[in-house]
């Protein structure tokens, strides 16, 4: 099975979390042993699992990514300012595969799923939730 999610981004760098939106494609399927696939499509944005308990986490990632990898010095800028928003998202990378036990995600307390925006905003984020199982 596999549907699509959109999501509106409102900030140049930002993790948005799309976990609820998962869940109920995975709780849809109807599968209860496999895996789900969530994948976004766009060469500046990515996927990530990370911690839920508040912003500070997520924060600190943009941060973090903010400074090892600065706005406005790479070679790729001169086409379209937008260098950093690359190597971002090819460092997180586009998917995550999570397992689904017993027709659940099988993410602990802490974690949920992210879209992570580095060439935001953006009026729509494209991504691709495919869940295999029995």
């Amino acid at each position: 099975m596999q549907e699509g999610i959109n999501i509106p981004t409102t900030s140049h760098n930002g993790l948005y979390d799309i976990t609820e939106q998962v869940r109920a494609i995975v709780s849809k399927s109807k599968v209860k042993t496999g895996v789900v696939s969530v994948y976004v499509q766009g060469a500046t944005a990515a996927i990530m699992i990370q911690e839920n308990w508040d912003n500070s986490v997520q924060n600190d990632v943009v941060s973090l990514l903010n400074k090892l990898i600065p706005h406005g010095v790479w070679e790729h800028d001169a086409q379209d300012n937008n260098g950093d928003s690359h190597l971002k998202a090819g460092i997180v990378g586009p998917s995550e595969t999570i397992p689904i036990i017993d027709g659940k995600l099988g993410l602990s307390t802490w974690q949920n799923i992210f879209l992570c925006e580095f060439d935001g905003p953006r009026s729509s984020r494209k991504i691709a939730v495919t869940v295999m199982g029995a």
